[in-house]
């Protein structure tokens, strides 16, 4: 009702202007719908706006969720080649036998975290500056056929490339052929002289001092059990028992044992050792479960040219082992918190050291077993010493 009675006043008024009037009125209209319009198209271009931001969120913490993928991978992978376990028999230890395919992996993501901007995690590597001049050199000529010579002044040689070859490991069996000689004696008896023999540092045994080298390198240097050892002689046609290896190692400790001396006496001989000693597990020992603590004790150093490294077995953990190992050494001994080396200490002239580790000083401190407080004092040798005692 009051619509129908609007719209009629409204024609009356307008039937009561001017044609000039009129003609304001329609501009000024169109003025408000103008701004009305350019209002909207501001406000579509700042929902447009709104609409790229988010889109440019959404992209960034897209490349960032994928830089977050890489760099897991990568620590992953990392700590998976570092800290995997040694044993076959647990779990994803499989994932060690591709090893070049680890290796491949983190080169990759390395390359991908270069591309999205983050630095590299390793440095560049340096150009390789060739190979030693010590190791033997077989030469190879690349020649020229005579056609393709045809008519040439004068011929030379180029060094072009090198390469690293390995002659790979065979298996032979030495042949001892001892040469004797009769000789008549007058009495009509006979008397025969051979040719001395060398003497083999286990006696009776079938093993060359090659092989006995070979078998101890590659356990204790390349951390290749004998078991492995076995299956890979036998692969070079060389049929050897663990047992056999196993019983020639411990055969050859008598045979070392006046080296290992003379080893002791040099280390002594210098005024700066490092000590520790760890846990391991040993199947049977007098007086002792299986799964009791037995010690390995290692001490590194010696005069500063020649170090020496020695490792010894003990039972114990007591103080009486460093006593023992140490006696009569006059110097710097690196050790962590453990008290059993302070009995040592007191009863030689040995100043006991600690560590600087970061920027705090950290002194030897009561040590328990798998809760060390300080920085491992054989494989951190770069640590800065601090006198402790």
């Amino acid at each position: 009702m009051h619509t129908a009675t609007d719209q009629r006043q409204t024609s009356s008024d307008l039937a009561s202007l001017s044609p000039a009037e009129l003609r304001t009125l329609l501009v000024e209209k169109d003025r408000l719908i103008a701004e009305r319009d350019q209002v909207i198209a501001e406000r579509d271009d700042v929902i447009a706006d709104h609409q790229r931001v988010i889109v440019d969120h959404k992209h960034v913490i897209g490349e960032q969720q994928k830089l977050l993928k890489l760099l897991e991978e990568e620590l992953r992978l990392a700590r998976q080649r570092r800290f995997g376990a040694s044993s076959e028999k647990r779990p994803f230890q499989g994932d060690f036998f591709d090893e070049a395919e680890l290796e491949q992996a983190l080169s990759d993501i390395d390359q991908a975290l270069t591309e999205a901007g983050e630095p590299p995690a390793k440095p560049k590597r340096k150009p390789r500056k060739g190979f030693s001049d010590k190791l033997p050199r077989v030469r190879v000529d690349l020649t020229l056929s005579e056609e393709e010579k045809a008519g040439a002044s004068r011929t030379f040689f180029t060094k072009v490339k090198e390469e690293l070859d390995i002659v790979p490991a065979k298996a032979q069996v030495i042949e001892y052929w001892q040469e004797k000689a009769v000789f008549e004696e007058e009495t009509g008896e006979q008397r025969i002289a051979a040719a001395l023999r060398q003497p083999h540092p286990l006696g009776k045994c079938i093993a060359s001092v090659s092989l006995l080298a070979y078998i101890l390198t590659a356990k204790y240097a390349d951390a290749l059990p004998l078991y492995r050892l076995e299956k890979i002689l036998a692969r070079y046609g060389g049929h050897l028992s663990r047992t056999a290896m196993a019983n020639w190692i411990i055969r050859l400790d008598d045979v070392f044992k006046p080296l290992i001396n003379l080893l002791q006496e040099h280390q002594l001989s210098g005024d700066y050792l490092q000590a520790d000693e760890t846990r391991i597990q040993v199947l049977k020992e007098d007086g002792k479960v299986a799964r009791s603590d037995k010690w390995m004790w290692l001490i590194r150093g010696g005069p500063p040219d020649r170090p020496v490294v020695l490792f010894h077995y003990d039972a114990s953990r007591s103080e009486d082992v460093p006593s023992r190992l140490l006696d009569g050494y006059e110097g710097v001994l690196q050790t962590d918190g453990y008290a059993g080396y302070n009995q040592v200490c007191r009863d030689n002239p040995i100043t006991r050291i600690g560590f600087r580790v970061g920027g705090d000083v950290t002194v030897p401190t009561p040590h328990r077993p798998g809760r060390a407080r300080l920085t491992h004092p054989v494989l951190h040798m770069a640590a800065s010493l601090v006198a402790a005692y």
